[in-house]
């Protein structure tokens, strides 16, 4: 730990709530505060929810001033969390977009007295972020589903919503959830179990479908949406789990096989290519912005359970014509992770279409379990690659997803206690600088992350509430009725 620098000096203090008159000794250190989270030096978009933080060494008293040029500042005065009214933080952000605002910490100690710490600047973006992210919560668990449902979060106030919890279908698993284009109309969900089945949502119109077909591996699994709206790629997926004995491991998710489809809602008919469904395990597909071409991680057939840690996907893309609904036919690689001794997977193309995001772990797919997994930047324009030290962390950094804009993305990480992920936030600017991320704000930050038992799985940015309603999502699933998928020859 670095040495402190302490000047002594004998001050004049006007209390930041607003008494004045009172002198006390203030030692003025040259460290930054240590808060949780850790909100120093970071870059906000201007419509967040209050960055509410605490000191982590729980002084008797914080006080906090927030400075800007535009506006009144802010101070607050408490004996924990600091917190900010949602409209005067609301309206300081919105006054500084495109600048800093400074934020002065001081703690009193009962050894110490009054301590203030190194100023720090919030950075607010002229960027928004878009208002919602939708998420699963899951608690840990293998074999039996606990509760667990997805759930949309209001990026600018702390509000929490359900979509779907699985007490509505008790013993069933709710999973792979997406939206085309971050809207929040046109949805895709899948549910496993004895009431399980693929929903799909455009506007008011719901369906449920049986997706495996005798020429499939298995039901859909892992959705993503065409840019038109028009189509739903899915990889087919037989996955199994193995438990290590070594403490440091836990579980890993391996496929057995998995394919790639592509599914026209309109014709209900399921879109296939042999090169897509090969010995190779295909998994984790993505369409580019444009919709013309598809891209996937890619692994050469291993023994299973055997040669697992022999798995590695390389990202690989094929070209598809959305007028005809065709498929190339050349699959071409774009990273061979397996020279590398690297694996990939989660491979999404920023909506710009000049990047592409995705995890790099040693071996397999499901990076989530794996301590080693970071994030990695593609650049369509020129092919180079680069791991983004700017938000990596010495644990797991897996699961992401961009915003509409492309500015703003959230990822999964375990950085905090190596056993739960928690949604992080960072921006990338036009010259690939990126941003350092700041965890999702909650209203008792410390509180919450040390008491909440779920992990946050799978988060996806929308632009608006997703409405749905409940009871008929009830009524379809208890009914039992399926709809039927056929493959087009």
């Amino acid at each position: 730990m670095k040495k402190t620098y302490i000047i002594q000096a004998i001050t004049t203090l006007i209390l930041l709530s607003g008494c004045a008159g009172s002198q006390t000794e203030i030692q003025i250190i040259q460290d930054l505060p240590s808060i949780f989270p850790d909100y120093c030096e970071v870059t906000v978009p201007l419509n967040i929810a209050p960055l509410h933080f605490q000191l982590t060494d729980d002084p008797l008293q914080t006080e906090v001033l927030l400075e800007g040029t535009q506006s009144e500042p802010i101070r607050v005065r408490t004996k924990s969390v600091v917190t900010f009214r949602r409209s005067v933080w609301r309206k300081m952000l919105e006054k500084h977009a495109g600048t800093n605002i400074t934020v002065t910490v001081r703690g009193k100690y009962p050894d110490r007295g009054w301590i203030e710490y190194k100023p720090f600047s919030l950075y607010i973006s002229t960027v928004p972020i878009d208002d919602y992210l939708v998420y699963r919560l899951i608690a840990p668990g293998y074999e039996v589903f606990s509760k667990m449902g997805i759930y949309q979060r209001d990026l600018t106030s702390f509000k929490q919503t359900p979509l779907l919890e699985n007490t509505l279908i008790p013993g069933n698993c709710i999973n792979c959830h997406s939206f085309n284009q971050n809207m929040p109309e046109k949805m895709s969900l899948h549910i496993r179990g004895d009431l399980g089945g693929t929903i799909i949502k455009t506007g008011d119109k719901m369906e449920i479908l049986h997706t495996k077909t005798e020429e499939t591996q298995g039901n859909f699994v892992y959705p993503y949406w065409h840019p038109s709206g028009d189509y739903i790629v899915y990889s087919v997926n037989k996955t199994i789990q193995a438990f290590h004995a070594v403490r440091d491991h836990r579980v890993e998710v391996i496929d057995l096989t998995s394919d790639i489809v592509v599914y026209h809602p309109e014709s209900k008919q399921v879109l296939t290519s042999d090169l897509l469904q090969t010995e190779a395990f295909e998994t984790f597909p993505s369409f580019s912005p444009d919709g013309n071409t598809l891209y996937f991680s890619s692994s050469q057939f291993k023994n299973i359970p055997d040669e697992y840690d022999q798995i590695r996907y390389n990202l690989c893309s094929l070209s598809f014509d959305p007028e005809t609904g065709t498929f190339g036919d050349r699959v071409d690689t774009l990273i061979h992770a397996a020279t590398m001794g690297k694996s990939i997977s989660y491979a999404r193309p920023s909506p710009d279409g000049k990047y592409i995001m995705f995890t790099l772990s040693d071996y397999g797919n499901f990076s989530i379990w794996h301590k080693e997994a970071d994030l990695w930047l593609y650049d369509l324009q020129d092919g180079s690659m680069r791991e983004m030290k700017e938000v990596n962390s010495d644990d797991v950094e897996s699961y992401h997803s961009w915003s509409s804009e492309g500015t703003w993305f959230v990822f999964s990480s375990r950085r905090l206690d190596g056993l739960y992920t928690r949604p992080y936030f960072a921006s990338i600017g036009k010259d690939g600088s990126i941003t350092k991320p700041f965890l999702l704000p909650q209203n008792n930050p410390r509180e919450f992350y040390d008491m909440t038992l779920y992990s946050y799985n799978v988060p996806e940015f929308i632009t608006g509430k997703a409405e749905w309603n409940v009871r008929e999502v009830e009524r379809i699933l208890n009914k039992g009725d399926r709809g039927k998928v056929e493959i087009r020859r």
